[in-house]
């Protein structure tokens, strides 16, 4: 197995360095047209420090450089979308260019007209994308639950999953959240999962629990762990530090809320599987033993096994983590990688729903898709 992911990774650096190799030979053709006195190994050097600023900036290093190691890590996320991008773009440029040469009709300032058409409609794209990003929308799905809970008729619950809390989605985003989620007057607040990008320091530095702690919910407000939070390596300190705000973080855990009658169930990231000396337990498993004529609601972080679910009693399972692709043309692939990759479907009597979540992996910008809060109202038969 170790083998083989090793043998993946080789692959996936080898593709991303000439699909890089690519994109830094256009854009120093580029640069020859518009300014030839540049040199060109000035702008390989810079060029290669901002392909790599993301990794670079994960390494390690002394408490006076993590400044400059944040600043390379947000550079690089943000390159992450123009690449994608310039990927998209640039062998459309150089098709158009083949086929006036072909036709007589290339102009002999094209390389410059191309490039700058790249580029302005690259950043038309992150500017759009930043705004979607950034400018959350409230999801509302109705459901209807046939159980009959004493004395309830209607549950409200808000969720908001991929917060993805970092150096890049921070304070004022994280305020976006506890303004508008309050402002719904939930019954219950659900997490399904990433709520940090993957070190816990900038969450502790930054002090976001101090803003977290502020969601209000009458059933309280429940965790649950996603892949992000294992890449951290930080969990135990996580799960206790949510703890002191009063967020359980329900690692394979049941809890009975509104006196006893609804169920609060949530899994492990299926990354436990393989990260986790406990792994992580199936769904039935999870719920032997729980009344299932309660309306049972599960978080599982990731996407997948929705019958299993549906088949062991669960009456809503709400998930997260596909971000809907975070930007087009992603959104096509994660469309077929999952049963459902965003939205609401009905799975024989279970309610399925998949937020794209509220924050952002990489660069903040979100194209076909939307960062967005998930409310859920629940009303029960009799």
């Amino acid at each position: 197995m170790k083998g083989r992911m090793a043998v993946v990774f080789a692959m996936f650096l080898t593709l991303h360095a000439l699909v890089n190799l690519y994109i830094g030979w256009q854009g120093s053709i580029f640069l020859e047209e518009i300014a030839p006195a540049v040199p060109l190994g000035a702008y390989w050097i810079v060029f290669v420090l901002i392909v790599y600023a993301y990794l670079i900036g994960r390494i390690p290093v002394p408490k006076p450089v993590r400044p400059a190691a944040r600043l390379l890590k947000v550079i690089g996320s943000y390159y992450f979308a123009v690449m994608e991008f310039a990927v998209l773009l640039l062998p459309v440029a150089d098709l158009a260019g083949w086929l006036l040469d072909a036709a007589g009709a290339r102009p002999e300032n094209y390389v410059s007209i191309a490039g700058w058409g790249v580029i302005g409609f690259i950043a038309l794209i992150l500017v759009w994308g930043s705004r979607n990003a950034w400018s959350p929308v409230v999801r509302h799905y109705p459901v209807r639950v046939d159980k009959r809970v004493e004395g309830m008729e209607r549950l409200r619950v808000v969720a908001a999953s991929d917060l993805h809390l970092g150096n890049i989605v921070g304070k004022r985003h994280l305020r976006r959240l506890v303004e508008r989620v309050n402002a719904l007057e939930p019954d219950l607040i659900l997490l399904p999962g990433d709520v940090i990008d993957d070190s816990i320091e900038p969450f502790v530095r930054n002090r976001l629990s101090d803003l977290l702690r502020l969601l209000k919910a009458r059933y309280g407000v429940y965790a649950v762990l996603g892949n992000h939070e294992y890449y951290g390596g930080h969990i135990e300190e996580y799960v206790e530090r949510m703890k002191e705000i009063a967020i359980p973080v329900l690692r394979d855990e049941t809890v009975a809320v509104a006196g006893g009658s609804v169920i609060v169930a949530g899994r492990k990231d299926s990354t436990a599987e393989t990260a986790d000396p406990t792994g992580r337990l199936s769904v039935e498993k999870l719920l032997e033993g729980i009344d299932r004529s309660k309306p049972i609601l599960l978080m599982d972080h990731q996407p997948r096994h929705f019958a299993q679910a549906a088949e062991a009693g669960v009456d809503l399972l709400l998930c997260g983590h596909t971000h809907r692709g975070q930007f087009a043309p992603n959104h096509l692939l994660t469309r077929r990688l999952f049963e459902l990759d965003w939205g609401y479907m009905r799975k024989a009597a279970m309610h399925v729903v998949v937020s794209s979540g509220f924050g952002s992996w990489g660069p903040p910008i979100r194209i076909a898709s939307r960062s967005e809060i998930v409310q859920i109202d629940m009303t029960f038969s009799g």
